[in-house]
């Protein structure tokens, strides 16, 4: 029970760190995709998105889940976390969704992309952050 807790106080703390890198990775990979028009940068900065979403539900969810039991909840809360794997799915589903829309709309009307240089930059400085945030969480 006391490592339940222990570990119920550090995972929100990862869950922080993965929104924030979230953040970061979303703004360089949009910047990416705006500047250069690619559809695979577009589809880089979505799943940046659900990233996001999916750790500050899952920070709200352990919060939730780490609560005791009580008179509603016999059992405790931790199904908790059963709702934020289902809201996950749903949105890497409308992400995939958004994504073939984009990628149909770009079959029917083709340009050259622009700014290569700059938008692989960006995308690589964000690969860079998202493995600083790995390599602390494997920690």
């Amino acid at each position: 029970m006391i490592v339940e807790q222990a570990q119920a106080r550090v995972l929100p703390r990862y869950a922080w760190i993965s929104a924030s890198a979230a953040v970061v990775t979303i703004a360089l990979k949009a910047t990416a995709w705006v500047l250069t028009g690619s559809i695979g940068l577009l589809s880089d900065a979505l799943e940046s998105f659900v990233n996001l979403a999916t750790a500050l539900l899952a920070i709200a969810m352990l919060n939730l889940a780490a609560r005791p039991e009580d008179e509603d909840h016999p059992y405790g809360h931790n199904k908790a976390e059963y709702f934020s794997s289902g809201v996950e799915g749903a949105l890497v589903l409308l992400t995939g969704l958004a994504i073939a829309v984009a990628a149909v709309r770009r079959f029917m009307a083709p340009h050259a992309l622009d700014q290569l240089g700059i938008g692989v930059t960006l995308s690589a400085l964000s690969t860079a952050v998202n493995l600083g945030v790995a390599g602390a969480t494997a920690r």
